[in-house]
């Protein structure tokens, strides 16, 4: 297992790495602007794959990604005006939309109808989703059930000997406590709350309706 230590000095360096080890089907463990997740090809089965072993996570259980910003999200799942708004008004970082896809049928799209997405405000993870140039899956580094651990230390020693199959760490320290993300679906007539997070509900709803 390779470890890298993130700082502003070292963010390309980190970057330039990753990427590589992303592209080779890889898996790495990053910090996110809320947990450290685990990376890999969202489009990719077998690293997808690898992840859900990790985590030993359910299969049926989806796995969102993050992108750079939803023109990426276009090349993949329909986007809409609300959308659009919610992205432009909310604070970065703190919603995941899921939302219809297109004609993709690999990583964490196999086999369901919806594409699970954030746009982080991180410059790490931005860079890292631009060089990529793909999506990347984000899922907390925890064993599924578990309560996601803030450093290095702690989430390999919670993983276990599962932490053979991480390739690459991305460690910028105890990360602090943060509220997850908002989960909103985009699939119906109009948005669904399916986890509220850092954004509140009225804040979301108002955003909406002070656009319309």
């Amino acid at each position: 297992m390779e470890i890298l230590q993130l700082s502003k000095e070292t963010i390309d360096t980190c970057v330039v790495r990753a990427t590589e080890v992303l592209r080779a089907g890889g898996v790495i463990l990053y910090p996110t602007d809320t947990l450290y997740g685990l990376g890999a090809d969202a489009l990719s089965d077998e690293a997808v794959a690898k992840v859900y072993d990790i985590k030993r996570r359910d299969e049926l259980k989806p796995i969102h990604a993050i992108v750079a910003d939803l023109e990426m999200a276009e090349r993949y799942a329909e986007v809409n005006d609300e959308m659009r708004v919610l992205e432009r008004e909310l604070p970065k970082g703190k919603i995941t939309f899921i939302v219809k896809k297109k004609n993709f049928n690999t990583g964490i799209m196999h086999g369901i109808e919806t594409f699970g997405f954030r746009i982080p405000d991180n410059d790490f993870c931005i860079a890292l989703a631009r060089t990529f140039d793909g999506p990347i899956t984000a899922t907390s580094a925890n064993k599924a059930e578990k309560v996601p651990e803030r450093s290095i230390k702690a989430i390999l020693a919670q993983l276990g000997d599962v932490t053979s199959d991480i390739d690459l760490v991305i460690d910028t320290g105890e990360l602090p406590s943060q509220k997850p993300s908002t989960v909103v679906d985009m699939t119906g007539d109009r948005p669904l709350i399916v986890r509220e997070g850092a954004i509140a509900a009225p804040e979301l709803w108002n955003a909406i309706h002070d656009e319309y």
